[in-house]
């Protein structure tokens, strides 16, 4: 193709990563851009991304600088992207990969390949996903992680380089000064769990999660923040008074008090949602539980493990990738035949118990 360098050129020396969102999508690239700058300091990287997210990247090295841009709000539309583009022209990228792939993004890259410059693409494969949700004979080989195919796409540039990742924050986790009046001192195992997502089919029924709540409870001294935002809050209201490990977590830490208090737990507790993935940028271990979706799709988060996730065989299962759709038999006995004592014993694990 006119303009594109070959691929064993790796004299890009100003690339531009573009990801906006979602929230567990953005959490997945930050190993990847972290080991793709240290591997390449003569490079200069900079992120596109959500001004919400930019706490995921911080204490990138040097050769990486971060946009973040509401697109809602500044951006809307085919002519905010032009406007998008016009600010992103003057910094003199030399390359682009494009590890969102959405109409918005595929826009941009056509701008930037009218001027010469290089772009590259997610290559998501839905038809091999297709083939993962079929009813009658699925494949269930597991697909490539969000993570191995946004180092495809920047592979397909030129660069060459490992993912080397453990965490955010050392060791020892973040400093909890800023967030300290709300969790006090850590004096007993912390576990964290965030028992909703995005849709009903990924979700554990309430009834049941409280039900490991109370057996967690149970089993000795320990601190419990559950995660809820918005109306779910009000579905888990009662468990506070009922359970005198569990404190409610809401927005009012915002996303560095919760990267910090996250990089202190002893485990997380969650579904196939964002906040495996932000457990993933801390180190932290996640228990995971799965229903309509499935981790051979590819989206376990980052550093998991496989036999960290709680999940039953079923034919039916999974039957999306994204957990949109509406149970076929109206039962979601993909979560529901998930017994409590299965996802409390993966916990207690993490505490010894």
């Amino acid at each position: 193709m006119a303009g594109v360098r070959d691929r064993r050129d790796r004299g890009f020396r100003n690339v531009l990563l573009v990801r906006f969102s979602a929230i567990g999508d953005v959490a997945i690239s930050v190993p990847v851009v972290r080991s793709l700058a240290a591997a390449c300091p003569g490079t200069s990287f900079t992120v596109l991304t959500s001004v919400r997210f930019l706490p995921f990247f911080r204490g990138l090295p040097s050769n990486v600088s971060l946009i973040g841009v509401d697109l809602r709000k500044d951006y809307h539309g085919r002519g905010g992207v032009r406007r998008l583009f016009r600010m992103l022209e003057p910094m003199g990228f030399d390359a682009v990969a494009d590890l969102h792939g959405v109409l918005r993004t595929y826009s941009l890259g056509i701008m930037f390949r009218l001027r010469g410059v290089p772009v590259r693409r997610i290559r998501k494969d839905r038809l091999s996903r297709y083939r993962l949700t079929r009813y009658h004979f699925k494949d269930l080989t597991p697909r490539p992680t969000s993570a191995e195919r946004y180092c495809r796409v920047l592979e397909r540039l030129g660069f060459s380089f490992r993912l080397e990742f453990s965490s955010l924050f050392p060791p020892e986790g973040a400093d909890l000064s800023a967030v300290s009046s709300f969790t006090g001192d850590k004096s007993t195992p912390w576990v964290g769990v965030a028992p909703f997502a995005a849709h009903k089919g990924k979700i554990y029924p309430t009834d049941l999660m409280e039900k490991v709540i109370a057996a967690i409870d149970a089993s000795g001294p320990c601190r419990q923040f559950v995660f809820a935002y918005g109306k779910e809050r009000g579905l888990v209201a009662g468990w506070e008074g009922r359970y005198p490990s569990v404190t409610l977590i809401d927005t009012r830490l915002g996303m560095e008090g919760e990267l910090a208090l996250i990089s202190r737990l002893d485990v997380m507790l969650s579904m196939d949602s964002s906040n495996m993935h932000i457990a993933s940028l801390t180190g932290t271990p996640v228990v995971s539980v799965w229903g309509a979706t499935h981790p051979a799709a590819g989206f376990m988060g980052y550093g998991q493990k496989e036999e960290d996730c709680v999940q039953i065989d079923l034919k039916c299962r999974p039957c999306s990738i994204y957990g949109k759709k509406k149970c076929r038999y109206g039962d979601y006995r993909c979560l529901t035949g998930i017994a409590p004592e299965t996802v409390t014993a993966k916990v207690l694990a993490y505490l010894q118990r």
